[in-house]
């Protein structure tokens, strides 16, 4: 496993990524329509995250000194905007279904002044396309997949290269396993199995009752799972190279159990188990050391705002759950796996390449200039754990100032959370109540005026 652990840190570090102990984060995303962009990796090494020294309390809390002249800008055919916007959607532009008050016009706004933003979110679930096509109806604003990336897009990234997946086995799950699979093989993976797929061929692999109406249409698999019978070679069994979560897991029980067996399996071959494991002459007393399929998060969002007055679990919670029954099984020891989303560094770096894209292709469009590009990027989200302390966090090595806008509409609420919570990476620039309010914030610090 440690073998295998390297080449796939060293394959994720030519994308940007960045391999923290035993943990890889993902370099950020590809937008569909966009062409792979090279990424700085990093040394290995998580560097002290800053923290802001003490701000000025004021509206703007934190509001950085001296950061911009307040020139007035009026957008022209041949000036364009040295700031752009980054949005997170559920909680600020959407609850589930229904748009926020004023999240329409803002982006209408934007496109006006030609103000470049991305949408940046640790929702996924569908193809982009799809996603994409269902915020501009939802929000009544053309969007395109340019400027769009959900947190699920890097997996593509894993497809081909010198340990591509293209044509190995990988398990897929979340919400709906059918769309999983569909997003995979959009990704380019040809042969994806799901675990309704393993339930269906092997019942007794989930000794209880479970729910029919979340397995819908298994499909065969490639090879049957090893059943324990010696007389029949390991080798024409069921072999697992990788798993992926792409969204919110509905059925906790089955992909729990599942995702165990593989953790604990001899080089993937579910119905086996390792010889190594809780071995204490080996690193990490053998867990996780013999080629087990490497296990990739595509968000550790713990909460998120639905249409309940309360948020919700969402992806991280899983893996806390998941990571929980690990470390009671293996005494203790930690779960090896690759988390990427929000508030991974190389999202970030991703997402301002992405938007200073947008923004020279929006630039060429109306045959204007702005070769210094983008002085600035706001982080308008709602959740300090992921939005705020990303944004946080983040140093651009172009020179761009990131600073975070933490709305009132979604997962955090001072009368739940507190303001205690907003201390360290985790404090936002300022606090507004909604998404129309944290624009004309940022853009009147720019000059132009919200009309």
């Amino acid at each position: 496993m440690a073998g295998g652990l390297v080449s796939v840190a060293r394959r994720f570090t030519d994308l940007g990524v960045r391999v923290i102990s035993s943990r890889l984060v993902s370099g950020g995303a590809r937008a569909v329509g966009l062409a792979a962009r090279s990424a700085v990796g990093s040394k290995g090494v998580r560097a002290s995250v800053p923290i802001f020294l003490s701000r000025k309390e004021d509206v703007c809390l934190g509001e950085r000194r001296g950061a911009y002249s307040q020139k007035r800008f009026q957008s022209t055919a041949r000036e364009a905007p040295d700031f752009a916007f980054a949005f997170d959607i559920d909680g600020v532009l959407l609850h589930e279904s229904r748009p926020i008050p004023g999240a329409s016009d803002v982006l209408r706004f934007l496109e006006e002044q030609h103000v470049p933003f991305i949408l940046l979110t640790n929702g996924g679930g569908k193809r982009e396309e799809d996603r994409v096509s269902d915020l501009s109806e939802k929000l009544g604003v053309p969007l395109t997949t340019d400027n769009f990336v959900q947190s699920h897009t890097p997996f593509r990234q894993l497809v081909d290269g010198p340990d591509g997946l293209r044509d190995k086995t990988v398990l897929v799950t979340g919400s709906d396993y059918g769309k999983c699979r569909d997003i995979a093989k959009s990704y380019g993976f040809n042969n994806i199995i799901t675990p309704s797929d393993i339930l269906a061929a092997q019942p007794n692999i989930f000794p209880f009752r479970h729910i029919p109406s979340l397995h819908p249409n298994p499909q065969p698999l490639p090879r049957l799972p090893y059943t324990g019978d010696t007389s029949t070679a390991l080798s024409s069994s069921l072999k697992v190279d990788a798993m992926f979560v792409f969204d919110d897991p509905r059925d906790w029980a089955v992909d729990t159990q599942i995702i165990m067996d593989l953790l604990l399996s001899r080089s993937g071959y579910i119905g086996t188990y390792s010889a190594l494991n809780n071995d204490s002459s080996l690193p990490n007393c053998g867990w996780q050391q013999d080629s087990q399929p490497t296990l990739y998060f595509s968000n550790g969002d713990m909460l998120w705002a639905a249409h309940y007055h309360l948020p919700r679990f969402g992806q991280g919670a899983f893996q806390a759950a998941l990571a929980g029954v690990w470390r009671r099984y293996t005494g203790g020891h930690e779960l090896r796996r690759t988390v990427i989303g929000k508030p991974e560094r190389e999202t970030y770096a991703f997402a301002e390449r992405v938007l200073n894209a947008y923004r020279h292709e929006r630039l060429r469009e109306i045959g204007g200039h702005g070769a210094n590009g983008l002085m600035a990027v706001y982080m308008v989200g709602d959740n300090p754990d992921s939005d705020i302390a990303g944004a946080n966090g983040f140093r651009s090595e172009t020179g761009t100032e990131w600073l975070s806008i933490l709305v009132r509409t979604g997962v955090w609420s001072d009368k739940r959370q507190g303001m205690g919570m907003l201390e360290g990476v985790k404090k936002p620039t300022t606090i507004v109540k909604d998404v129309r309010e944290a624009v004309e914030w940022a853009c009147g610090r720019h000059g132009v005026e919200w009309k």
